[in-house]
């Protein structure tokens, strides 16, 4: 592997490009037309246009991403996270062209692509996994046949499901048809697969994953938890590790059962298994997401492992540079999503120019940003402008380090959600971490508008 193509936008592609940096391999940015002044492109050895604005047409446009490759003569392809990252058909047109898919190969992404069989592949590592449906339910006859022998409340989910799209939640029988349609109705149109099962819905649960790490040499190791209870209608907000909630125990168990799973399905890579826990801190698999994750920033910090630089070394063929006895946890680790968003408004988006961008500084604090001063946020992708992750020796201390470090970052032009996150670290509720999947929404719900008193800077002109 010399010269890596960076599939992607934004942060993620930046911090792609940093680590192959480090590593000597050269690397090739694509871009679509809106995405001409990114830093991306800037900071990358070679660039190259792929396509309009909107991602159907450019970063989601396979022919075109590996035509790139062709051209500037790249030998391997990192998808990010999005986009094209978890889709096994372009890791299969990948590995036929002879370019290296930087992740896990393309059965493997089918395999646990498909939620249906990634359930079967959980159970057969031992997995705890929820009751639900033995696989896809053929139609709306069949699945409320299976509806009522579970028991309601339960999910509607699609096989092919992601993002939180293709998932309804049902509470009693006579709702099933109508929210049954629906998500086979989002499914077919987001994923354009209709199939769906149902899963015995978890009361109150948390979201709690591992990081996994697996090589081509049959070694597998996990990197702790990670909590990230706080979201939005299923789009997390907030990530920390460890989890408040978890002992010792659950979380050698979490990592143990993560590891089992990656090892059955010959996991080569770096992945994440989430989980639900419910009331009883009990532990449920919900699915395994084959690509670097967004939230991937607070292992790092946790942990001092470079995770895009073992998952690039791996997919040269390297073993992982550690065994599971020098995996090391030290401090607690909360990352922020600072999102192009009005938490006033039902977190609207708002894209726009930045009128200005001061990201804060200090020790113990982290910013993954691919923004600048005059820097306009597109319409066409994600609401991110950027990754607050700070550090402190415990949780306590990591809150205040964080109310230090938001207050600190200003953005002019446009709303952005780190009021959202300065209410927050001063919500009792937070601080106890006493929430669970549904608590930001229900406080939406109630009237909520996360507002606080965040002091604007306007630079003198």
């Amino acid at each position: 592997m010399k010269k890596v193509l960076i599939a992607n936008r934004g942060e993620i592609a930046l911090r792609i490009i940093r680590a192959c940096q480090e590593l000597g391999l050269q690397t090739v940015a694509v871009y679509s037309e809106a995405d001409h002044e990114a830093l991306h492109v800037l900071q990358a050895d070679e660039a190259i246009c792929i396509g309009k604005a909107p991602s159907i047409e450019s970063y989601l446009k396979i022919p075109h991403i590996i035509s790139a490759a062709e051209i500037t003569g790249a030998d391997a392809i990192h998808p990010g996270y999005g986009f094209l990252s978890e889709n096994a058909n372009f890791a299969s047109i990948c590995e036929s062209c002879g370019i290296t898919f930087i992740g896990p190969d393309s059965k493997t992404i089918e395999l646990l692509g498909n939620k249906a069989k990634a359930k079967e592949t959980a159970q057969a590592a031992n997995c705890p996994v929820i009751p639900g449906s033995d696989g896809v339910v053929e139609n709306l006859e069949k699945g409320l046949e299976v509806a009522k022998k579970i028991g309601f409340p339960l999910l509607i989910k699609a096989v092919a499901g992601g993002g939180g799209k293709g998932i309804r939640f049902v509470y009693k029988e006579e709702d099933f048809e109508k929210f049954f349609i629906q998500a086979q109705t989002e499914a077919k149109m987001n994923f354009n697969n209709d199939q769906l099962y149902l899963e015995k819905m978890i009361v109150n649960p948390r979201h709690v994953e591992v990081q996994v790490m697996g090589d081509q040499h049959d070694h597998y190791i996990y990197l702790g938890e990670r909590d990230c209870t706080i979201q939005r209608r299923r789009q997390k907000l907030i990530e920390e590790t460890p989890s408040a909630v978890c002992s010792p125990e659950l979380r050698k168990e979490l990592g143990e059962a993560a590891a089992r799973l990656a090892r059955v399905a010959k996991y080569s890579s770096a992945g994440t298994v989430e989980f639900l826990l419910d009331e009883d801190l009990k532990f449920y698999f919900m699915e395994m997401n084959t690509r670097i994750q967004v939230e991937h920033t607070v292992t790092e910090e946790l942990t001092g492992v470079d995770l895009l630089k073992e998952q690039i070394k791996v997919a040269m063929g390297h073993p992982l540079s550690l065994t599971q006895d020098q995996v090391e946890y030290r401090g607690h680790v909360i990352q922020f999503r600072i999102n192009a968003e009005d938490p006033a408004n039902n977190f609207a988006p708002c894209p726009g120019k930045l009128e200005y961008y001061m990201p804060p500084g200090g020790p113990h604090v982290r910013v993954d940003s691919a923004c600048y001063a005059g820097y306009r946020i597109p319409p066409n992708y994600d609401s991110m402008i950027a990754k607050l992750i700070v550090k402190g020796k415990d949780r306590d201390d990591a809150i205040q380090i964080g109310k230090r470090a938001l207050k600190e970052f200003h953005i002019g032009g446009i709303k952005t959600t780190i009021p959202f996150h300065l209410f927050m670290l001063e919500d009792s509720n937070f601080q106890d971490s006493e929430y669970n999947l549904e608590y930001i929404d229900k406080r939406i719900e109630e009237g909520c508008t996360f507002e606080v008193d965040h002091k604007d800077l306007v630079p003198s002109s």
